[in-house]
């Protein structure tokens, strides 16, 4: 199928990428919505200079779509950004790195819904540390740029997240009674390196 990927270059639409590719998916193209608001109820903040070079280490075009980040009002930028997707590459469906979130993916659901357009979730419903395994195994090399947590401090800034940084998260998300996957947004995170990057 021909896809488009809802990306920010975190960790969950970079892997939610990889699966899509593994599973023998025709990725297509890169849909990056730049938000005013770093506080986003459905995105995350990220610069147009990061993905552009990120687009160029997978060699897939990017199409950014901007919004004021306004809660409910972004879907209709959102929406923009699909129907560009779906005329200019003829794309299918949607990856998305939805989680755990209802509130992401029911509204990205609606909208490909009425745009004729599936959605691809193959992250949903992950085990939390079984999901860091897999990144690890899968040589993703993550680092975390953002963090809004208690008991993530900001020594955790710019950590890559490698066997022995993640057992420490173990045990700060069990006492702090926060998700391991950062789905609650406790912190956001951008990969350095992954299988899908050109050398």
């Amino acid at each position: 199928m021909r896809l488009g990927v809802l990306f920010s270059g975190g960790k969950d639409s970079s892997y939610a990428t990889f699966l899509a590719k593994k599973q023998g998916h025709e990725l297509i193209c890169l849909i990056t919505i730049l938000s005013e608001n770093s506080d986003s109820y459905m995105f995350q903040h990220v610069s147009q200079g990061e993905i552009e070079k990120l687009g160029e280490r997978v060699n897939l075009p990017v199409i950014f779509q901007e919004t004021k980040g306004e809660k409910e009002k972004e879907l209709l930028d959102l929406r923009e950004g699909l129907k560009i997707a779906k005329e200019k590459y003829q794309i299918e469906g949607i990856v998305t790195g939805a989680v755990a979130s209802n509130y992401q993916l029911a509204r990205i659901q609606k909208l490909c819904d009425a745009l004729g357009l599936v959605t691809i979730n193959p992250l949903w419903g992950i085990d939390a540390e079984e999901y860091w395994k897999l990144l690890l195994k899968d040589k993703f090399k993550v680092k975390i740029v953002k963090v809004a947590a208690d008991g993530l401090t900001n020594e955790w800034l710019g950590k890559i997240i490698d066997k022995k940084n993640l057992e420490k998260l173990k045990k700060l998300s069990k006492k702090f009674r926060f998700d391991l996957r950062f789905e609650g947004g406790e912190a956001e995170t951008q990969v350095m390196d992954c299988p899908l990057f050109k050398e």
